[in-house]
């Protein structure tokens, strides 16, 4: 057995291997136009993780991830599920002060639900929603720049059905087909995008952990809508109007690769994790995640975590309001019969924001 977990692991270091040599020529070929490429993305949402206990150690748990948070980390993390999950979490992201009102607002009040269940022995189906909303804007034209005719409220949604499989007793993987939507009042933009991943595990209690993930592959997408039409005039005579309307550029979605470990340190009812994973991004500075949790008798959880990317915490060369620091927490109740009742929290921290909270329910039947 024991040679057999050997070959395992060296045939999935192999994969990892030869996926990263993969990467470096497309990655040395797209730093050339970094600079240009930064911002042609859109759906930028993508990258956000809005459930409150994996960004708690900056998502560095792709290796271990487990059950719906999975989607937005690594999506073979949801053949962990036992039986039946519930997560609903609320984000406050990108918080700012508001002289006015001596209140804190945010940038975007983030909602999320998920709901995941096992089919068979191995089989796990899954949906998750993610909802983002910036309040109402004054609505602004040429002629009144001060607005007053009224106001609009910015949708961004994007919601993901999943599936994941356990292949063996160390190996399993998932899909998600995302469906995304952006819209304000005159003008919206829709698209698809597809995730991939896979997690192999390995140890007497499977306490070695690796994990590769593929986020957001999917075709470009374009704005319409009578925003992007006006009323034109036809030749020289004024009675003669017509509607023309407007192509606005296609863009990109924001891909991302993963690739990450985990071990888990285990002692009586104590367990203490560590991870660490490297994102490689199309469209931003690649990042470096580490983490770790600490967690007694699966009851209680504490975790930090660290994002690390070329220039962050300079404020000359940074090009993210991140400044790298990430914490959370877990309370997990039992109800009876095998289930529990799970409340999470979680911190980024910011720069010159004052931080993005997260805190989340789960219910595990």
């Amino acid at each position: 057995m024991k040679i057999l977990n050997m070959k395992n692991i060296t045939h999935c270091l192999k994969v990892a291997l030869v996926t990263a040599v993969l990467l470096i020529p497309v990655k040395e070929g797209m730093a050339q136009e970094e600079s240009i490429r930064s911002g042609s993305a859109g759906a930028s949402e993508l990258l956000i993780n809005p459930w409150a206990r994996s960004s708690g150690w900056g998502a560095s748990n792709v290796a271990g991830v487990a059950g719906l948070e999975g989607q937005y980390v690594n999506i073979a993390g949801l053949a962990s599920t036992e039986k039946t999950e519930l997560i609903f979490a609320q984000t406050s992201w990108l918080q700012y002060g508001n002289e006015l009102f001596n209140a804190d607002e945010s940038v975007s009040s983030i909602s999320s639900f998920g709901f995941s269940q096992r089919i068979g022995e191995s089989g796990v189906m899954g949906l998750g929603v993610m909802s983002m909303n910036f309040g109402d804007i004054e609505i602004t034209t040429v002629d009144m720049p001060d607005g007053g005719i009224g106001t609009f409220s910015p949708r961004f949604m994007n919601i993901g059905a999943s599936y994941a499989h356990i292949f063996s007793n160390s190996i399993q993987g998932g899909a998600t087909v995302r469906m995304i939507s952006e819209q304000i009042s005159d003008v919206s933009a829709n698209g698809v995008a597809f995730d991939a991943g896979i997690q192999y595990r390995t140890g007497e209690k499977d306490e070695l952990k690796f994990g590769i993930a593929l986020r957001n592959w999917g075709p470009r997408m374009s704005f319409t809508g009578d925003g992007l039409s006006f009323r034109g005039i036809v030749g020289s005579a004024d009675d003669y109007k017509m509607t023309v309307e407007q192509r606005s550029s296609y863009f990109d979605l924001p891909a991302l690769f993963n690739m990450g470990m985990s071990y888990d340190l285990l002692s009586f009812n104590h367990r203490v994790t560590l991870a660490s994973t490297f994102t490689s991004n199309s469209f931003q500075k690649d990042q470096y995640r580490i983490g770790t949790e600490y967690s007694y008798k699966d009851y209680f959880m504490v975790r930090f975590g660290y994002v690390y990317e070329e220039g962050i915490g300079n404020i000359e060369t940074t090009t993210t309001a991140l400044t790298g620091p990430t914490a959370g927490f877990t309370v997990e109740l039992p109800m009876g019969n095998g289930s529990t009742f799970g409340l999470d929290y979680s911190y980024t921290d910011t720069d010159p924001f004052k931080g993005s909270h997260a805190i989340g329910c789960r219910i595990d039947l």
